[in-house]
């Protein structure tokens, strides 16, 4: 970890709590909140995937719009709740740790970032409304290479920017498949497992798992 020069971190699921627009509906949803949140969230990154191999691009808002809708549908949400949920998805909620251990980061001199599926004025909006934006470097979209995670071309976009190693770039997701996308790629990449999750098998082990994003303060000096 020496010879570090970025530390990069994923946004949804790991710096942001992607449930937490739901949660905060779930009065008016019921107990059936949460897994109407996963549902949500599980059709989104199918999206992703699906139109990347496509070759059908709509950009991450479009997307979160149609597995949103598609959800509603699954669920017998009120379709009068659409508009709530999708502007509470806009501010969605960072994790505790995460303002504190960015500030600790950013003490250190480390460059800090964001890769995200998201589109740059959603990102944008996102790290403002939650006062973050001082933290970060740079925060950079799928946008530019129009494709999502785990393609590789994403994982290049801080590379060419930074010119710098693939190995010189620590980069947290809590989602398994984008830990695995950006190992695979060359990162040194770190699982953020907070809730005890198992691993998936796709021809990349990460060196570290963590709880939290503070447990990369014991990781990196």
């Amino acid at each position: 970890m020496k010879n570090i020069k970025a530390i990069i971190f994923d946004a949804y699921g790991t710096l942001f709590d992607v449930n937490s627009a739901a949660e905060k509906c779930k009065n008016k949803i019921g107990n059936k909140w949460e897994a109407f949140a996963n549902y949500w969230r599980t059709t989104q990154l199918e999206y992703t995937w699906l139109r990347s191999l496509m070759d059908r691009h709509k950009d991450f808002w479009q997307i979160t719009e149609d597995s949103l809708d598609k959800s509603i549908k699954a669920f017998n949400i009120d379709v009068l709740m659409r508009e709530e949920l999708l502007n509470l998805y806009k501010v969605l909620s960072p994790f505790k740790e995460v303002p504190e251990t960015l500030k600790t980061l950013k003490e250190k001199k480390f460059k800090l970032s964001i890769l995200s599926n998201g589109t740059p004025s959603l990102l944008n909006e996102l790290v403002k409304s939650n006062n973050l934006d001082s933290f970060f470097d740079d925060i950079f979209s799928i946008e530019e290479v129009g494709v999502y995670k785990p393609n590789a071309k994403v994982y290049d976009i801080p590379i060419k920017k930074y010119n710098i190693k693939k190995n010189e770039v620590v980069f947290l997701s809590a989602n398994t498949w984008d830990v695995s996308g950006g190992g695979n790629y060359g990162y040194e990449a770190i699982w953020v497992n907070r809730n005890n999750n198992i691993f998936d098998i796709l021809d990349y082990k990460p060196k570290n798992q963590i709880q939290s994003l503070k447990g990369l303060l014991d990781i990196i000096k």
